[in-house]
C-alpha cells in the first residue's frame, strides 16, 4: 500500500511540474478534457490555492440537456469546488440559482447576488424576454475582496494612505451586451453560451490581485483564462468537451498539458501535498508595469501545497 501511495505522489509531482511550466511560460494551464469532479479532485490533491473559481454550468435546459437530479448534481459540484476556493462565482438564470441560495455549502457564504444585464436578447418567445443572468458571489468568511481594483486614481491614493472613509465596492449590476449577431463578433468563438470577456473580468477583479490564480473547470471556450491573462492573473481551465478544449487552445495559443495516464485512475489514492513554489510573471500584454516591492523580488507566489 505504501508503494502505491509513493507512486501516486510521484505522479502528482509530475503533474505539478507540468502545471508549473505552463504557468511560468504562458500564465495559463489547459487541462485535458475530463469530468468536473475529476478535475476538482485533482486541484484539491495538488494543494493548489485558488483565489477565484468561476463556475458556469449548463442550465438544465437547451444545450446540455436536462437531468432530474440537477439541484443535487450542482450541490455536489459546489461541495467539490469549495475545498480549494476562496471566492466562487456561480452562474445561472435567476429561476435556477434561486434554488441554491439557502443551500450554500459551508464555509462558503453568499457575498452578493450579482446581475448581468443586457438589452440585446434575441429571444422571440412570447411573454417575458430574458434580459439578465445571475451570478451568486460565494466566498469564505476570510476571503479578501479586492475593492482597490474598482477605485479611480484619487480614491486609490487615499485608500493606500488609509484616508478613504467610505470605500465603494464594485457594482452588483454588470451591464454588457450579449455576444450575438454583429455584437462582439471578433470575440465570438462559436460556443452557444459564451459570455463577454468584459463580464468575466469584473469577477476576476473582485476576487483576485495581480499574480493570483483563477480556476474554471467548466470553462467552455476559455473566456475565464483570457480575462485572467488580460489582467495579469494566472489561470487553470478545463472542460469535459474535446471540441471546446480545442477551441480554447486555438483562442489562447496554449496547448493542453498531458497528464500521466495512470494518474486519473489512481487520483483518489493520492494524498501527498506539495510545497509552495514561486512563479515568475510571464504576461506580455502591453499593460503598464505595476510598482513592486524591491525587497520581495520580481516573483509572485502561486501557492501549491500545504
Amino acid at each position: 500500500m505504501k508503494r502505491n501511495d509513493n507512486h501516486s505522489a510521484e505522479l502528482l509531482a509530475q503533474t505539478r511540474e507540468k502545471i508549473t511550466k505552463s504557468l511560468s511560460k504562458n500564465g495559463i494551464v489547459i487541462l485535458p478534457p475530463m469530468d468536473v469532479f475529476l478535475s476538482a479532485r485533482l486541484i484539491e490533491l495538488l494543494g493548489i490555492k485558488v483565489q477565484t473559481t468561476i463556475f458556469d454550468p449548463w442550465y438544465n435546459k437547451g444545450v446540455g440537456g436536462e437531468r432530474e437530479d440537477y439541484v443535487d448534481y450542482i450541490l455536489r459540484i459546489l461541495e467539490a469546488l469549495k475545498a480549494f476556493s476562496e471566492h466562487l462565482f456561480f452562474w445561472g438564470f435567476p429561476q435556477i440559482v434561486a434554488h441554491f441560495v439557502d443551500k450554500i455549502p459551508e464555509p462558503l457564504q453568499l457575498k452578493c447576488w450579482l446581475t448581468w444585464f443586457y438589452k440585446n436578447s434575441p429571444s422571440m418567445i412570447r411573454g417575458w424576454r430574458s434580459a439578465q443572468m445571475t451570478c451568486l458571489h460565494l466566498a469564505r468568511p476570510d476571503a479578501k475582496m479586492h475593492v482597490e481594483n474598482f477605485l479611480n486614481e484619487v480614491q486609490l491614493q487615499k485608500f493606500k494612505q488609509g484616508k478613504l472613509r467610505f470605500i465603494p465596492g464594485p457594482p452588483s449590476v454588470i451591464e454588457e451586451s450579449l455576444l450575438c449577431g454583429f455584437v462582439g463578433r471578433k470575440e465570438q468563438t462559436g460556443h452557444p453560451s459564451q459570455k463577454p470577456i468584459a463580464v468575466i473580468e469584473k469577477l476576476v477583479l473582485m476576487g483576485t490581485g495581480r499574480g493570483d490564480l483563477v480556476v474554471d473547470l467548466m470553462s467552455g471556450s476559455g473566456t475565464s483564462a483570457e480575462a485572467a491573462y488580460n489582467n495579469e492573473r494566472f489561470s487553470i481551465i478545463c472542460d469535459i468537451s474535446e471540441d471546446y478544449t480545442q477551441i480554447a487552445e486555438k483562442r489562447l495559443g496554449v496547448k493542453r498539458i498531458n497528464l500521466p495516464a495512470r494518474l486519473i485512475n489512481r487520483i483518489d489514492a493520492a494524498t501527498s501535498a506539495l510545497r509552495p513554489k514561486k512563479i515568475r510573471i510571464p504576461f506580455k500584454n502591453d499593460r503598464p508595469l505595476q510598482k513592486t516591492d524591491p525587497t520581495k523580488g520580481q516573483q509572485l507566489s502561486l501557492l501549491m501545497g500545504s
